[in-house]
């Protein structure tokens, strides 16, 4: 006989008007399996069903660039930055829907911290911390990038906005602007990459501006579809780093993007525990604060495939929903193991090297099935 148990990530909920079986969601990550021309592949339709069959009530597609000037990161990352693109995403939404999941496209510019792109943008002329990723493809020191004009910052807002359209039209139910992790829009609202002295500069306030007006800009465009923002202090490239003003930042940036006409927030780890990244001074977490703040649904990302953290972030206050990214890669059936009170496997990262492609998840979990 099959023992189940009740969690409350099994718990169905609403995302905005998206109505969701569950709490889980997977976490969106990078896979570097598209075409060269950034469309996505049958292989990729493949890998992301398989997490809706597992019973993820909502799944986030990995990174995708939204425009074709400065924003793709690496080679083989999708793109919703062309026509052309559609097609490729709309058998992956498809999928995942047929399965009794949602999909929701998060869209990603690469700014400073872009590889194999021979000219940079970013904020201000500064050179990133770190050296590029060799799972994507790089070595060596970050190049210094170009500030971005007044005009082209205004580009970007538009590329944004059209990338959501375009993902309307390839049938996702949702758009999520990236701002964390060190990305673009991160590096706007990270005091040591944002040396302007224009509105985008300056206090935090004016740092957050662009990303407001992203996602003010995505909102407009697909009104019929849920708009989220996800945000970070930690970073690929600088895993310490925390927002200077800590409580009283993380409140002006969570009330700007609410203001903005952000649906819901998510709130990255950045391959760190929630406990370790998300922990205030004064002993609350960040999650919980950006509740209270927006009044919005907040999703938890960090070690969530851990049952008793999990139970304690949904029933604790400190979030709504749950986004795991490598206990999904593990077990992209979860949601059914927990339901069924089975154990779940351990992540191993031979199931991304030496590359971080959708196929070698699947080899590795085939390989220990034999």
């Amino acid at each position: 006989m099959t023992t189940t148990i009740e969690h409350p990530a099994l718990a169905p909920t609403t995302l905005g008007r998206l109505a969701l079986r569950n709490r889980y969601a997977v976490a969106p990550m990078s896979r570097v399996s598209a075409s060269p021309d950034g469309t996505p592949t049958g292989e990729m339709a493949d890998y992301y069903a398989e997490f809706a069959r597992g019973g993820f009530g909502l799944v986030f597609s990995e990174g995708t660039y939204p425009d074709s000037a400065a924003s793709q990161g690496y080679l083989n990352q999708p793109g919703l930055a062309r026509d052309e693109h559609v097609a490729g995403w709309r058998v992956v939404t498809a999928g995942v829907r047929a399965a009794g999941g949602r999909m929701i496209a998060q869209l990603m510019h690469a700014g400073a911290i872009a590889q194999g792109h021979p000219n940079t943008v970013a904020p201000s002329a500064v050179q990133p911390r770190g050296e590029m990723m060799r799972a994507y493809g790089g070595s060596g020191p970050w190049p210094v990038p170009r500030e971005l004009t007044t005009a082209e910052i205004d580009d970007v807002v538009e590329g944004f906005a059209a990338a959501a359209v375009r993902a309307r039209q390839a049938g996702f139910d949702g758009v999520e602007v990236h701002a964390a992790n060190g990305y673009l829009l991160d590096q706007f609202l990270t005091d040591y990459t944002n040396h302007r002295t224009d509105s985008y500069g300056g206090p935090v306030a004016n740092r957050i501006r662009l990303t407001a007006r992203v996602v003010t800009a995505v909102a407009e465009a697909v009104p019929e579809l849920v708009t989220g923002v996800r945000l970070s202090q930690t970073k690929v490239n600088d895993f310490t780093y925390r927002w200077p003003g800590g409580r009283e930042d993380a409140e002006v940036i969570f009330a700007a993007v609410a203001e903005a006409g952000a649906q819901y927030l998510h709130i990255a780890s950045e391959g760190r525990n929630w406990l370790e990244t998300a922990k205030l001074a004064d002993g609350g977490t960040i999650t919980a604060l950006a509740r209270q703040v927006t009044g919005l649904p907040v999703i938890a990302n960090g070690g969530m495939h851990d049952l008793a953290q999990a139970h304690e972030v949904l029933t604790g206050g400190h979030a709504d929903l749950l986004s795991l990214g490598h206990g999904a890669l593990a077990n992209p059936d979860l949601p059914a193991r927990v339901a069924a009170a089975r154990p779940l496997a351990e992540f191993d990262r031979a199931m991304v090297s030496p590359t971080v492609t959708v196929a070698n998840a699947r080899r590795w979990r085939e390989s220990r099935q034999a």
